[in-house]
């Protein structure tokens, strides 16, 4: 919240005439309906989820139908949106939360105890595939591509910890390269942003004002001029003229030029620890689904973490993904700290 304050002062100010519009926002429809929801997972006993995860998961994929629907509302070129009276939310969020629940149900229950389903094609790997795949296309549609990696990547591993072979799980990560190729290649805006970052990260520095480069080299601008300790809280001096999108994909950078390089790693280390908690927490549970449950959580933190930061450093191609916990966005606040009240919880009774 601090951080987001300052990311967020001078836009706010210009937009809303308000210094703290976006800090306020996200207090009462991020940060209020996230301690709720992590007061309320704490509490509640984890196998609850469990026997909720069909019902979810279709609720879930439900209302990534209903944004190309006349509650779905776009913004820059994408539908992500429903718009739910004073509330809009991002159902790929609440996608996060439910497909990993439904995995880890799914795979956890009787009769998959024994491991059969996840060694054979026909009743563990095949059904794997088309739900991971109708939840990708979905996503897709929004577009959002880096949301589909996020998810795919998580539930795959997660599908792996229960017993799947690796064979399959090999075979589905050469079947997700293959169609992330064909995406990027047949969408210019996707091939823009891969062919940036190959120029950027291998040739000389790319300064146009109308390309992906621009937003790229302002971010690293500001990575790089907070030094070991930063420029101070509120100082940055990118963050509203030069710094695109800085309250969400790009608040790394302001953290970073704000605090310095012992910030930005001490945010990182925060993360490392969240994942290192959480893996800790899986390994000593007695019960699997509340073992797949946490692993799958914590993946989608730390690996949308990972993607946020490689991005806007320079080492991915931008994509967009806020940072958790951090960038503005009152569904992704309250889905992540509903998370961490599941962890909690498991953490309690296992």
């Amino acid at each position: 919240m601090v951080m987001l304050s300052s990311a967020s002062s001078d836009l706010g100010k210009i937009k809303f005439n308000d210094t703290y519009y976006y800090l306020k926002h996200q207090l009462l429809y991020g940060l209020s309906l996230g301690i709720l929801g992590f007061l309320a997972a704490s509490l509640i006993y984890y196998r609850w989820w469990q026997k909720l995860a069909v019902p979810l998961l279709l609720l879930s994929l439900l209302a990534l139908l209903l944004v190309f629907t006349p509650l779905g509302f776009s913004h820059a070129g994408s539908s992500r949106w429903l718009n739910l009276g004073p509330l809009s939310v991002q159902p790929a969020e609440f996608l996060k939360f439910t497909f990993i629940v439904y995995l880890a149900a799914w795979l956890s229950s009787k009769k998959e105890r024994s491991g059969y389903r996840q060694t054979n094609i026909l009743s563990g790997y095949l059904p794997f595939l088309i739900i991971s795949g109708l939840v990708a296309f979905l996503i897709l549609k929004q577009p959002s591509t880096t949301t589909v990696v996020i998810i795919m990547a998580s539930g795959l591993l997660v599908y792996f910890t229960s017993g799947a072979r690796l064979s399959f799980v090999l075979g589905t990560i050469f079947l997700g390269l293959i169609a992330l190729i064909l995406i990027i290649s047949l969408t210019p805006y996707r091939l823009e942003r891969v062919e940036t970052y190959i120029k950027t990260f291998f040739g000389p520095e790319i300064a146009d004002s109308q390309s992906q480069g621009y937003h790229l080299e302002q971010a690293q601008m500001a990575i790089g001029s907070g030094g070991l300790w930063g420029v101070g809280f509120g100082k940055s001096t990118t963050k509203f003229k030069y710094l695109p999108e800085p309250i969400s994909d790009s608040i790394f950078a302001v953290i970073a030029e704000e605090l310095g390089f012992v910030g930005a790693i001490i945010l990182i280390g925060i993360f490392i620890l969240l994942f290192i908690r959480g893996i800790m927490i899986a390994k000593n549970s007695r019960d699997q689904f509340a073992k797949l449950t946490v692993i799958g959580f914590v993946l989608i933190i730390t690996i949308q973490a990972f993607i946020n930061v490689a991005a806007i450093s320079g080492l991915l191609p931008l994509t967009g993904v806020s940072l958790p916990f951090i960038s503005y966005g009152g569904t992704s606040l309250a889905i992540f700290l509903t998370m961490a009240g599941v962890i909690v919880n498991i953490s309690k009774y296992t």
